[in-house]
């Protein structure tokens, strides 16, 4: 369950570490994201001279959570962190070119196969 004020890590190597959720896209009550839903937040931590510098407004997917998340099998999939990807502007490529840890295959599902084309684990 993402919210605004929200700590993200970055799974991609755009060069961000640390994203903070401000708005969770999706209509004008949507309060809480889970996986596969869009965020925009601000870069807090980043490495230097990398695409993505400290203070940008970067729109996301979130690809990791903490919350355990109900399968349609009935199934439940958690994580230990809370991950986003960076998307480009045309909002389904991400902006990086590689993904770091496990994705799950709800991302697909929902549209994004380039990132779960990209991920080294589908889960």
């Amino acid at each position: 369950m993402i919210q605004p004020q929200t700590l993200l890590n970055v799974a991609d190597n755009t060069g961000a570490k640390l994203v903070q959720c401000f708005k969770v896209l999706g209509g004008s009550k949507k309060r809480y994201a889970q996986l596969g839903d869009l965020v925009v937040g601000t870069v807090k931590k980043a490495e230097p001279r990398k695409q993505v510098k400290k203070h940008e407004v970067v729109r996301g997917v979130i690809v990791r959570q903490r919350r355990a998340y109900r399968r349609k099998d009935g199934s439940y999939i958690r994580f230990d962190e809370n991950a986003m990807v960076i998307l480009d502007t045309a909002l389904k490529n991400p902006k990086g070119n590689r993904i770091f840890g496990p994705i799950p295959r709800e991302i697909k599902e929902r549209g994004f196969s380039n990132i779960a084309g990209l991920a080294n684990e589908v889960i």
